[in-house]
């Protein structure tokens, strides 16, 4: 997982061929006008969805504690403040179902190891092994889940 500042990104983009793609859609889009929903950048390699939606008490986001196999996410915060609990897949024992290959995801009923917020201009990095419960807090939540496929 990396959390950091939007100004920061060029840090990253080397990390994976099609991070450039992900963070310039995030620095050369004025975030605000852009429609809810999904946006194609490159295809299915790289696609963003923009939210805005209510945050959700702890136990709610906990209880859909995720990770993905086939896609890395790149969540951005441009309104509201964002909490996220998370816990290294490594460290999950207890897996809820199987995993979902339609959907990319896998839900465990593991408690996180930590929380942290993202502030409006930063944003997370949650590779295969970062398993993550979004979105909570208070109030309105406004960011953009860049999928950047990882193979």
């Amino acid at each position: 997982m990396i959390v950091d500042d939007l100004t920061q990104s060029f840090k990253y983009e080397s990390l994976h061929p099609r991070f450039k793609a992900a963070f310039d859609f995030l620095t050369n889009n004025h975030l605000e006008d852009l429609s809810l929903g999904k946006h194609e950048i490159d295809g299915e390699n790289v696609f963003a969805i923009v939210v805005n939606e209510e945050a959700v008490p702890m136990l709610e986001s906990t209880s859909q504690f995720e990770c993905h196999n086939q896609y890395i996410d790149i969540q951005y915060i441009f309104g509201g403040v964002e909490i996220i609990g998370y816990k290294h897949r490594l460290t999950c024992v207890e897996p809820r179902g199987e995993y979902n290959t339609e959907k990319d995801v896998l839900f465990f009923e593991d408690a996180p190891d930590f929380f942290f917020k993202l502030f409006p201009g930063q944003f997370g990095i949650y590779f295969p092994n970062d398993v993550h419960a979004p979105m909570i807090g208070a109030g309105k939540i406004r960011k953009v889940v860049l999928k950047v496929l990882h193979n």
